[in-house]
């Protein structure tokens, strides 16, 4: 990922003779989000930016060369998934396919072989791995915190046919019974809900503010400002009230591994 921005920030910095810690302190930010910036594993707010060009004197330069909405959607998100690495709390919402950290390989696959204009299998191979190994963080059996928030139609749609979606379901299920995520299903018959526009993750930080990452078709975008996250949550909690609690969530995802053909 390029972090021009990151280093430029950093360039003045030094230039003006402060330290992480001290510009943190004027920019009213902490020494571990100005780490982030200059690393290029977050994409200042517009606040962000506003605070750091006073805090060095540098007019509305660090505003202005903020990166607009339409930078590359793999560069956003690879910060996202930077972030999702660092996260201690995750909160996923999907609205027609399984999140990369809970998809199996095969499932993936299926998904990857519908890419427009066609990936080449080479292409593929390196996608799979990276969401391979971004499903690692369900190794560790504590953190992160992982809840998920399942449209339906994610699991009706036969993404690969009968087998792959038994195989995929039942993953997530044996997920849900070790207790290492949370899962409740918004069921079709709701109709409306608040998250039907795209999906979503949230992300909290021992460290930094909490961000939410939003992806539609050939579109994301990284979400760090204050009263954005706090009205995607707000969003997202009132799905959550409307799903099926976690054992009837458990017992539909069983179900529909059962009619897609799976039996333990």
């Amino acid at each position: 990922m390029s972090n021009i921005y990151g280093d430029w920030l950093k360039e003045q910095r030094v230039a003006a003779g402060l330290t992480q810690q001290e510009l943190a302190n004027a920019a009213v930010m902490t020494r571990s989000h100005i780490s982030h910036i200059e690393a290029g594993r977050r994409i200042p707010s517009k606040e962000d930016a506003r605070r750091l060009d006073g805090a060095l004197n540098t007019g509305n330069v660090l505003s202005s060369f903020l990166p607009q909405d339409d930078v590359a959607v793999a560069d956003r998100f690879e910060t996202a998934r930077q972030l999702e690495q660092q996260a201690t709390v995750i909160r996923e919402f999907a609205l027609s396919l399984v999140p990369g950290i809970l998809q199996t390989e095969r499932y993936m696959r299926a998904v990857l072989s519908t890419a427009y204009p066609p990936w080449s299998e080479e292409e593929c191979d390196r996608v799979v791995v990276t969401r391979l190994e971004r499903a690692r963080i369900l190794a560790n059996p504590v953190t992160p915190i992982v809840w998920v928030l399942l449209d339906e139609a994610v699991l009706r749609r036969p993404v690969g046919g009968p087998e792959i979606m038994a195989e995929q379901i039942t993953h997530i299920v044996h997920l849900v019974e070790d207790r290492r995520v949370r899962v409740h299903v918004l069921p079709c018959s709701l109709g409306a809900h608040p998250l039907q526009q795209s999906m979503l993750t949230l992300m909290w930080f021992e460290d930094q503010p909490p961000v939410a990452y939003t992806e539609a078709t050939y579109t994301a975008k990284l979400h760090d400002g204050p009263a954005m996250v706090e009205r995607i949550q707000a969003a997202y909690d009132l799905a959550l009230s409307d799903a099926l609690p976690l054992e009837e969530s458990l017992a539909l995802m069983r179900s529909t591994a059962k009619e897609y053909g799976h039996h333990d």
